[in-house]
């Protein structure tokens, strides 16, 4: 399995949690399905150039996360969960919407604007794709009811 896996010398992050990033939003998106065999341990070091323990504590915190199984001498696998894509996305929303709440709080923004802010970035996405795919307003409407949840949050 080719891995496409990229590490970023300009990303502060460690080596480590790049390599996790994006194995998790491998498996999120569903490039890899739940059971599907992930590079070894070697296989992933020697292809991105990388000391194996890299890897290994890469696939030491997915483990712990439940996001894939090792075992001893098989390698590891996706873990077979249904529900890992909505785990994962939602784990990375929450992140990003804390991320957002801390960048408004630094530029002086109220919870109000802050939420508005959201709703703007949303009705644009959502009139962006309604453009490309020329669906109807219904969606749009289904989408900006979603956006409560991210007001609860802010």
């Amino acid at each position: 399995m080719h891995s496409d896996i990229v590490i970023s010398q300009a990303d502060g992050r460690p080596m480590y949690l790049q390599i996790m990033e994006q194995i998790k939003q491998r498996v999120a998106v569903g490039d890899w399905p739940p059971g599907s065999e992930i590079p070894s341990i070697r296989q992933l070091a020697v292809s991105l150039k990388v000391s194996v323990i890299t890897i290994k504590r890469a696939y030491l915190e997915l483990e712990h996360e439940g996001v894939i199984l090792t075992q001893q001498g098989k390698g590891s696998i996706v873990a077979p969960q249904a529900d890992l894509g909505p785990r994962l996305f939602g784990q990375q929303f929450a992140e990003h919407v804390e991320q957002a709440a801390r960048l408004g709080a630094l530029l002086g923004l109220t919870t109000e604007e802050i939420a508005e802010r959201m709703h703007q970035a949303r009705a644009r996405l959502a009139a962006a794709r309604n453009q490309e795919t020329g669906e109807t307003d219904r969606r749009a409407e289904l989408e900006e009811s979603g956006l409560e949840e991210i007001k609860e949050r802010v």
